[in-house]
């Protein structure tokens, strides 16, 4: 069971990863940003998620620079932009991710979508700076099983991640198991479905019994199918709250009971079907 905010899943390669963290989408540049990281890893927070398309990763370095918490006691994570996608394109964004962040080594890196015809490239020059020490591991984001198929057909390093769309309106059951078989840590984006399920019965009714908020049952279901999860928030009371979710666990019929809810229904883009 994951017990606390600080316990971790060992990846494919080793590499010890906090099942719990904060993702900083759609959080501005400057005092929002640093401000979000700044509370997350005051109230206990070890793992911070963001990405070049974020355009915040310059915020988010100065928070961890100010934090006063060692380095080695955090774990970061960025994503390769679509744009930047191709070999040499890829070794120049992950240099300039880097500079923002101020940073000697990132512990996780993520082809951040599955661009067509490039994400193989992208997928070498990632090996590379993982071979070289660079990144700690390295992993994709928004993959499906046939993505995934064509990567490891050349790949050399299996990916020891795939970051998804992941909540019980869409369970992702096919690519759940894909992944438990290739040895793929899931990690969920958007696990409260934008709020769509907190005034849904089941997820009321089950929020009641442990005297939790409805976001805090969804994020434990998410930790309880064993796929680590990710918050967002620039309040630092909601912070706080979401990792409020160490002290108690969902039985295997309440699990049940929000698999049941999956509608194949996306809050976000389709990775089959997708323009930017």
């Amino acid at each position: 069971m994951t017990t606390d905010i600080r316990s971790t899943k060992k990846l494919n390669n080793g590499v010890e990863m906090p099942w719990f963290g904060l993702g900083v989408w759609q959080v501005e540049e400057g005092e929002d940003a640093t401000k979000s990281v700044t509370a997350a890893i005051k109230a206990g927070y070890i793992s911070i998620d963001t990405a070049a398309a974020y355009k915040n990763e310059e915020s988010v370095g100065k928070a961890i620079r100010e934090s006063g918490v060692a380095r080695e006691d955090l774990f970061i994570t960025s994503k390769l932009w679509n744009g930047d996608q191709g070999y040499e394109s890829a070794l120049a964004a992950f240099d300039s991710t880097m500079e923002k962040l101020g940073l000697d080594v990132l512990d996780l890196y993520l082809i951040h979508w599955p661009v067509k015809g490039k994400y193989k490239d992208s997928w070498r020059a990632m090996e590379n700076l993982y071979k070289e020490g660079r990144i700690r591991a390295i992993g994709v984001s928004n993959f499906q099983p046939h993505h995934l198929d064509d990567l490891l057909a050349d790949a050399e390093v299996v990916p020891a991640v795939n970051q998804i769309e992941f909540h019980p309106l869409l369970t992702q059951n096919e690519l759940l198991d894909y992944c438990a078989q290739k040895g793929i840590q899931v990690e969920a984006w958007s696990p409260l479905a934008q709020g769509k399920l907190f005034d849904n019965e089941v997820v009321t009714t089950i929020a009641e019994k442990y005297g939790k908020s409805p976001a805090q049952v969804l994020l434990r279901w998410v930790l309880d199918k064993g796929v680590v999860v990710l918050t967002r928030s620039v309040k630092e009371e909601r912070i706080v709250d979401n990792a409020n979710i160490f002290d108690f666990q969902l039985t295997a019929d309440e699990v049940d009971q929000l698999n049941a809810l999956n509608k194949n229904e996306r809050t976000g883009p389709d990775p089959d079907n997708f323009n930017f």
